[in-house]
């Protein structure tokens, strides 16, 4: 059985949604639009922006659908680490708390999506750590294991020391649907 390669589910570099540093929010916004509108239909759409150096074209960071929504509200900040409730698993009445206690999205929401044209990406942006690299040849194996391990939406690819892809959770669940239907 062929050992399939991260090169060949990845997305490449050139029809993801990009934007340099010093793009405000609402540009990359605009960015991940046009790269959804113009990517294969029959592939499931970006959920993410990278965050490029103008001079370089390297790679800084990575903007999410979550960072984009949390960033409108700029209280969060207030309760600590980013990803505290992702898996804690908070009761309703504990989450209702902490929205009236912090005053979080008392604005209407029209008026706090006018901020998105002011903020700078890079106040917003997640800086990759090491596990979030995968070089184009390394086994789909490898790479699920990094995703698993990391909880990880995508990987960035790299050939040598440039990024030429993005190999995404959707895109190895996509390939897991599709060859468990030919058994």
């Amino acid at each position: 059985m062929k050992t399939i390669r991260v090169k060949d589910l990845m997305v490449p570099l050139t029809e993801y949604a990009t934007v340099f540093e010093d793009a405000t929010l609402s540009e990359a916004i605009d960015a991940l639009e046009k790269a959804q509108a113009e990517f294969d239909t029959s592939r499931y759409r970006h959920r993410a922006i990278l965050v490029c150096e103008k001079k370089t074209n390297k790679v800084l960071g990575k903007i999410s659908q979550m960072d984009v929504i949390r960033s409108l509200e700029p209280k969060y900040e207030l309760l600590g680490e980013k990803d505290l409730g992702s898996r804690v698993g908070f009761s309703p009445q504990f989450m209702k708390t902490i929205l009236d206690q912090y005053n979080l999205w008392h604005e209407p929401l029209n008026d706090i999506c006018k901020k998105a044209g002011k903020q700078k990406v890079t106040s917003v942006m997640y800086e990759l750590t090491q596990g979030e690299y995968v070089k184009e040849g390394s086994g789909l194996n490898e790479a699920v294991h990094q995703l698993v391990m990391g909880h990880h939406q995508c990987l960035l690819v790299s050939r040598a020391d440039e990024i030429v892809g993005v190999l995404r959770l959707t895109d190895v669940f996509m390939k897991i649907c599709t060859d468990r239907k030919k058994q």
